[in-house]
């Protein structure tokens, strides 16, 4: 078997059809409900999710959600209503601000960038981040706070560990209001909730507990990235949603999923986990991506260590064995 990209390539339509067939029955055979709720980000996978769902069980079937907050790209909302209204589809619009606001999730984080940069004032924006030199060099996947000023000023500073986690769990708090959302839309109507996780996002655990993976049927979940943006064209996605840098669109100074998370693009991670799960060898891996075999061994080895961390998100909770 020659290892390629085209590796990659699926019959769109078959896998168009087969998805569709697979909402379909889940939401009338398994889950015997009515319709589907999708939250839409704005994104590729929310909008090839959606166009999936319409196809399987109608339009008037189909409830869309644009769940923005203070720190989301305007974009976000512009290409979630574009999406709807060319699916034909009903949708809300709820700013989840003020509920956010009353768990204190602006006040934290802030919290922590003062922390590290007391002078900052007036209206900043920040990420975190992770070094990009991942292929030219071995380091953990240590991050980094980076402030933007009014004036353009960019500030940067490593962030301690209990920090990051401070951090995240309070952002963590707005997908899972996000999902506290989705599912009263949906229990009001007899609705399951459709998930948007692909497989890429699924096996490096790129996904919030109880948040974003909070939902009742995930459809996407068994293609790569790459095989995403297929559907997406088979699907007729518009070209804006299509050629949008992927994003977690949680923070205020706007970073990448690659800059956020994986430290590579998407089509390396797609071309890596396929070769891991299919016993690729590292030599053809290393070859074809163009890559020597250090850079390979840490690029592969990163994804691993994220894969056994994360392991957990992708189990149900433990229950204790022959008791009683």
């Amino acid at each position: 078997m020659e290892f390629n990209k085209n590796i990659l390539k699926i019959d769109t339509e078959e896998v168009a059809s087969k998805l569709e067939e697979f909402i379909r029955d889940k939401v009338k055979n398994f889950f015997r409900m009515k319709g589907i709720v999708i939250g839409l980000s704005g994104g590729i996978d929310s909008a090839v999710a959606a166009a999936l769902s319409v196809r399987a069980v109608g339009a008037e079937r189909v409830f869309g959600v644009l769940l923005p907050e203070a720190d989301s790209s305007p974009l976000s909302r512009e290409l979630g209503r574009l999406m709807a209204e060319n699916l034909g589809i009903e949708y809300e619009e709820v700013d989840i601000t003020p509920m956010l606001e009353s768990f204190g999730v602006y006040e934290k984080r802030d919290r922590i960038v003062k922390k590290h940069f007391p002078d900052i004032s007036g209206g900043y924006k920040f990420r975190l981040s992770l070094p990009q030199d991942l292929l030219e060099k071995s380091t953990l996947n240590v991050y980094y706070l980076e402030v933007k000023t009014e004036d353009g000023k960019v500030l940067k500073a490593r962030l301690p560990h209990e920090d990051f986690l401070g951090m995240m769990a309070a952002n963590d708090i707005k997908q899972r209001t996000r999902m506290t959302q989705l599912y009263y839309e949906a229990e009001k109507r007899h609705y399951v909730v459709c998930g948007t996780t692909n497989r890429s996002e699924a096996v490096q655990g790129f996904f919030v507990k109880y948040g974003d993976g909070g939902v009742d049927i995930e459809p996407l979940s068994t293609l790569y990235k790459d095989q995403i943006y297929q559907l997406g064209e088979y699907l007729g996605i518009p070209k804006e949603i299509l050629s949008r840098t992927p994003s977690p669109d949680t923070y205020s100074y706007e970073v990448s999923d690659k800059e956020f998370y994986f430290r590579l693009p998407y089509e390396t991670v797609d071309m890596i986990l396929y070769a891991m799960e299919n016993n690729i060898d590292k030599e053809t891996v290393a070859k074809s991506l163009k890559l020597d075999m250090d850079q390979l061994e840490r690029a592969w080895g990163d994804l691993e260590r994220k894969y056994r961390a994360t392991e957990h998100l992708r189990q149900m909770p433990p229950v204790p064995d022959n008791i009683p």
